[in-house]
């Protein structure tokens, strides 16, 4: 119950901080996405269930304040949570290379999917133009921002971990 407390305040301070503190003004209109980071990671670190759970609150966080299409964000944080969670058994604390190329991934796969659903049915075919203007500047910045979140997302990790083999220890 800790640890999903603690968990959802992660998901609404990474929405709030990606919304206000983050909001574009800094470098041209371009922002983190701090929840594919947190989705991303957790999904990494704790697995499939953790990370599809961590999406779909993620996503429909997104999907109510935007008011865009309900459900679009909350499938797609599901699904990359779930695919980052398939990694869970090459994590390794001290590698940083494989979380940061499926925050990359991540990052890449969710905006390809706002252009396919929100620009190119449309009829806006400017593909090029959102991958240099958008989605690289954008994937650059979300990757900036995972390597000072990572340390920080370990150490919950890691004191979940040491919680719960405490409280097995005395179960037994």
């Amino acid at each position: 119950m800790k640890r999903s407390a603690i968990i959802l305040c992660f998901i609404i301070f990474a929405y709030i901080l990606q919304t206000t503190v983050f909001g574009g003004e800094l470098f041209g209109g371009i922002k983190p996405n701090l929840l594919i980071v947190i989705v991303s990671m957790l999904g990494f670190m704790r697995g499939r269930k953790t990370g599809l759970v961590v999406g779909f609150l993620s996503g429909l966080i997104v999907d109510i304040f935007s008011m865009e299409a309900i459900g679009f964000y909350m499938l797609f944080f599901m699904y990359i949570g779930f695919l980052n969670g398939l990694f869970h058994r090459h994590f390794f604390r001290e590698n940083i290379k494989l979380p940061l190329l499926l925050i990359i991934a991540s990052d890449f796969i969710l905006n390809l999917a706002i252009f396919g659903l929100f620009f190119l049915l449309r009829g806006r075919f400017g593909f090029v133009n959102y991958l240099t203007n958008i989605m690289i500047p954008e994937i650059c910045y979300t990757v900036l921002v995972a390597l000072f979140l990572y340390p920080l997302l370990l150490i919950v990790n890691h004191q979940f971990d040491s919680d719960e083999k405490r409280r097995a220890g005395k179960l037994v």
